[in-house]
């Protein structure tokens, strides 16, 4: 029983209600501060308090006025300018601490001279590709474009890929093809728990070290505060692994920066790559049971897709560094080899990274972008659904057209606050014909999509805000290779241990959005 109240949380929650303590505790500062002005009106400076009102108001309406005409979705702005205009002093300072994003000027420029010399190595090698694939389904092609155009990273074929419908099957294939490495490693991961599953991982990386092999590590500092050991680095470092942390947390304002690294990559000497849904960590192979079943898949890229996933872990690796070291690179062709590679299948493969530090969508745009394409059936899976009134609207209009749109989200929350949230969205999509499922086995961590048989998606980008619009992502869009025919038999699997709530949402009691919900919706980019 007490190793069962242990766990009441998984490993990724812990990490972020530690980040959402400290969030709340300046929402309290910021409350404070609301509440003290409030009082020195009244009191001392009551013969100013008129003016000091009308200059705090006027300057509230400015920064509306501003979030007003910023171009981003409505969903993102009006939560703010209810907030500013009823709390000014509250709503400001929280606004100042999450509703900006991007990051800071220096860090956007990192980024930007990064993939300036990175993202030229993939070009020049899909223009035959696109084409053809313009040839087979422009409408596909037209998703494609528009990755390489605005992410940058251009579409391939002989490439194979191999779906894994089980985490733990992902983590054996990796422990395999680590084992194979000549030249170099790279692993990027939200969060890294030093138990089990990772010590079997880091034993490989040692050996492989040993044996001259270049080996990286790099992992978000706040999806992994309190679960690895401050010498964790300098274990690493003292086993022959370089590693680096992504925006350390330090006791500064930098504890509340709302960029995240929530990518999931490895690659192993440019030949191999690996992404999807999960962590390094005990629960995600279910080793541990804290929300009962555990749902994750990935998936494994060999052939000529692999670099845009190495050029993907080399940006953040050299741009989340504030200044260069002795692992930063000065020389990325080397990690760009041609390998000859004859693949199995014929489809299309397009790896992809979304950034904060731009004002491009890419994540969202994906998967919009396939709502709007499929003719038969779409399907999504994903650990939250908070989504913009654009996602919703694409969503909901696929369904009145006749195609069968259909959600899991998981039977078991981790966090019964989002969980609420999440189901606040459902009584708008079924009544407009979307069908949702709650997969009662446990809590599923995926996030995938799949349309029609032909157009699928495997990698990291949840349906919510954080994923959407402020963390550092990474996904894999795939066009007419078996693997989507894989992950629609593992979506009849979910759908067949999943409970159906769209009747009750459409006309049950829960058809009607509660006013905890409503509120719940202003501090969604919390979430």
């Amino acid at each position: 029983m007490n190793a069962d109240k242990e766990m009441t949380k998984t490993f990724e929650t812990r990490a972020k209600t530690r980040n959402g303590v400290k969030r709340m505790l300046f929402a309290l500062v910021a409350i404070v501060l609301q509440f003290a002005l409030i009082f020195l009106l009244l009191t001392s400076l009551q013969n100013f308090a008129t003016w000091i009102d009308i200059v705090i108001r006027i300057l509230a309406v400015l920064l509306v006025l501003w979030i007003y005409g910023m171009n981003i979705t409505a969903s993102m702005k009006m939560p703010w300018v209810i907030l500013i205009l009823a709390l000014p002093i509250f709503g400001t300072i929280m606004y100042w601490l999450i509703g900006t994003n991007g990051g800071t000027r220096k860090m956007r420029q990192r980024f930007e001279e990064i993939d300036r010399r990175l993202l030229p190595l993939l070009e020049g090698k899909d223009k035959k590709t696109i084409q053809r694939l313009q040839e087979t389904d422009p409408a596909a092609a037209g998703i494609s474009s528009y990755i390489r155009k605005y992410a940058g990273y251009p579409v391939y074929q002989n490439t194979d890929v191999i779906y894994y419908d089980d985490a733990s099957k992902g983590l054996e294939a990796q422990l395999v093809d680590l084992e194979k490495a000549k030249k170099f490693i790279f692993m990027e991961y939200h969060a890294i728990e030093d138990k089990t599953s990772w010590r079997r991982i880091e034993d490989v990386l040692a050996r492989k070290a040993a044996q001259g092999v270049e080996v990286r590590v790099f992992y978000d500092d706040m999806g992994s505060i309190g679960f690895i050991n401050t010498d964790f680095v300098k274990k690493l470092e003292g086993r022959g692994i370089a590693c680096r942390v992504f925006n350390p947390f330090v006791p500064t304002m930098n504890m509340f920066l709302n960029n995240r690294d929530h990518r999931k990559i490895t690659v192993v000497d440019g030949k191999v790559g690996y992404t999807g849904g999960y962590n390094l960590a005990d629960e995600y192979f279910n080793l541990t049971h804290p929300f009962g079943m555990w749902k994750d898949t990935g998936i494994r890229v060999e052939g000529d897709a692999v670099p845009s996933l190495t050029a993907a872990f080399l940006e953040m690796w050299n741009a989340g560094k504030r200044k260069p070291d002795e692992h930063s690179d000065n020389n990325f062709e080397q990690y760009f080899p041609r390998y000859p590679y004859k693949a199995v299948q014929n489809g299309y493969v397009q790896p992809y990274a979304d950034s904060p530090m731009d004002t491009k969508r890419i994540g969202e745009d994906v998967y919009i972008s396939m709502v709007e394409k499929a003719t038969k059936y779409c399907y999504f899976v994903t650990p939250y659904l908070i989504v913009t009134d654009e996602m919703a609207h694409a969503l909901s209009l696929a369904a009145k057209r006749g195609v069968d749109v259909r959600i899991v989200t998981p039977g078991i929350p981790d966090k019964k606050m989002v969980y609420s949230m999440t189901r606040s969205f459902y009584p708008a999509l079924v009544q407009n014909g979307v069908r949702i499922y709650e997969w009662t086995p446990g809590f599923c961590h995926c996030k995938m999509s799949v349309a029609d048989d032909k157009m699928s998606t495997c990698g990291t980008i949840n349906l919510d805000y954080r994923s959407l619009y402020h963390h550092f992502e990474n996904g894999c869009w795939i066009y007419d290779q078996d693997i989507a025919v894989s992950i629609r038999k593992d979506f009849e699997s979910m759908f067949a241990e999943s409970r159906e709530v769209t009747e009750e949402y459409r006309k049950g009691k829960g058809s009607v959005m509660k006013i905890s919900q409503m509120f719940l919706r202003l501090f969604a980019e919390l979430m």
